[in-house]
């Protein structure tokens, strides 16, 4: 059975809400029957889109995003997704992504987001550190949550996990959903 399309997904969520899906700044497009399985050149006309999920579908490929200049938040979770690939075309607005629950193990693309702020990627299928500090690349990452990759799990196991990403992460303020308390030095207020 082909998936849903886009323009289809579209179309029933404009019945729904009585909203204009190129004027929405939020599009809920999540749980389709059938699932779509591709983001398609519909995605262009959502101009005005600050917030896109379409999780739990079974898209394999980030695309046609171009159109989508004033996107702040995608939700991408619980898809088929294997690699960051076409992210860059809102790297000058991305503040969060939540991609968690693909099969991602390479973070190349994710160091065009300049602005991001929050990534939800948790249970995909990173293993290295080579992956991993691409994250350092990311001035203004904030959170983190990054339960279930097998480098996580090695080092949470190792009991190493949250001084290590602190360490290769220092600006970081929140990990695996737990808030970052960093050391004052033992000098300030002398």
């Amino acid at each position: 059975m082909p998936g849903t399309s886009i323009k289809d997904a579209l179309a029933k969520w404009e019945a729904k809400t009585g909203q204009k899906a190129t004027e929405a700044t939020c599009i809920q497009l999540n749980m389709l029957i059938p699932p779509i399985d591709k983001m398609d050149s519909s995605l262009n006309n959502l101009n005005a889109c600050e917030w896109l999920s379409l999780s739990t579908n079974c898209v394999e490929k980030i695309s046609n995003l171009n159109a989508l200049k004033n996107l702040k938040i995608l939700s991408l979770g619980r898809n088929n997704i294997k690699n960051l690939t076409g992210l860059e075309a809102v790297a000058d607005s991305l503040e969060q992504l939540w991609i968690s629950y693909n099969q991602i193990e390479k973070l190349k693309g994710i160091t065009s987001l300049k602005k991001m702020t929050v990534l939800y990627m948790s249970n995909n299928n990173v293993k290295d550190w080579g992956e991993f500090t691409k994250l350092n690349e990311l001035p203004v990452l904030q959170e983190l949550s990054f339960v279930g990759n097998p480098l996580q799990e090695k080092h949470e196991a190792d009991g190493d996990w949250r001084q290590l990403v602190e360490s290769k992460l220092p600006r970081l303020k929140k990990l695996d959903g737990l808030t970052i308390v960093k050391q004052e030095d033992d000098e300030e207020g002398d």
